[in-house]
C-alpha cells in the first residue's frame, strides 16, 4: 500500500484535505491552530494510508514579516498575540497591497463627496451653462482650472462647444452623470436661485 505523510504549517487545512479525500470525517478539524495534537494514520482504502500530523513552524523567524503573515492567516495561536495590534496590521496590509480591490468591492466613503470649492464651481456651471472658464473665474474670483479638471474626471461636466469669440474658449456644461448624481430628471429641476445669485451670475457673463 501507499503510505504518505501530510505536513505543513498549522491551520492550513491538512486534516480537512484528508477528510475530503476520504469522503468522510476521519480527522478532527477546527478553525484554529493546534487542533491536531498528534500523529494519526488514516486508511482511505485498501491501498492508501495518510498520516495526519500537527502543524509545524520554524523555531525562530528571522524576518518578522513572515511571522506577521503567519499570524494573519491564523497559523499562530491568538493566546500569544496582541489581536488588537494584529488587526491594525491587517488593515494596513490590505490598504497597501489591495486598495484597488477593496475600493471596487466596498466603495469609498468619500467617493461621492465634493469639496466646497468643487460644489461652488459645479453650481456655477449648472446654472450658467454653457459657460467658459473665464466666466466661472469671474463669478468665483479664483482660478477654476483644478476644479474644472476634477469635475471632468468625475464626469459631472464636459466641454459642450467653443465660444465664438477670439481664442474660441471652451464652453462647459453638465452631463447625464450630473443629473444622476443629484437625482434630477433634467436641469429644469434645479432649485431656483434667489435674485442676488441670479444677478451675480448674469453680471459675470
Amino acid at each position: 500500500p501507499v503510505r504518505a505523510m501530510v505536513v505543513g504549517i498549522p491551520n492550513v487545512g491538512k486534516s480537512t484535505f484528508i477528510n475530503s479525500y476520504a469522503g468522510k470525517a476521519c480527522a478532527k478539524t477546527g478553525n484554529k491552530p493546534g487542533v491536531t495534537k498528534g500523529k494519526q494514520w488514516i486508511r482511505l482504502n485498501k491501498s492508501v494510508e495518510l498520516l495526519d500530523t500537527p502543524g509545524i513552524l520554524w523555531p525562530k523567524f528571522e524576518d518578522q514579516t513572515v511571522g506577521l503573515k503567519l499570524a494573519l492567516i491564523g497559523s499562530i495561536k491568538d493566546e500569544i498575540l496582541n489581536t488588537d495590534e494584529l488587526a491594525i496590521e491587517l488593515i494596513r496590509f490590505l490598504r497597501n497591497q489591495y486598495s484597488g480591490i477593496l475600493k471596487e468591492r466596498y466603495g469609498n466613503k468619500n467617493e461621492g463627496k465634493l469639496s466646497r470649492s468643487a460644489m461652488e464651481t459645479l453650481s456655477i456651471i449648472a446654472y450658467s451653462q454653457p459657460v467658459t472658464r473665464a466666466e466661472i473665474e469671474s463669478i468665483r474670483g479664483v482660478s477654476a482650472d483644478n476644479m474644472i479638471r476634477l469635475l471632468m474626471e468625475r464626469n459631472l461636466i464636459k466641454e459642450v462647444d467653443k465660444k465664438d469669440i477670439p481664442g474660441k474658449p471652451s464652453l462647459y456644461g453638465t452631463t447625464k452623470e450630473f443629473l444622476k448624481f443629484f437625482r434630477l430628471n433634467s436641469i429644469a429641476d434645479l432649485p431656483k436661485l434667489d435674485e442676488a445669485e441670479e444677478e451675480r451670475f448674469e453680471l459675470a457673463r
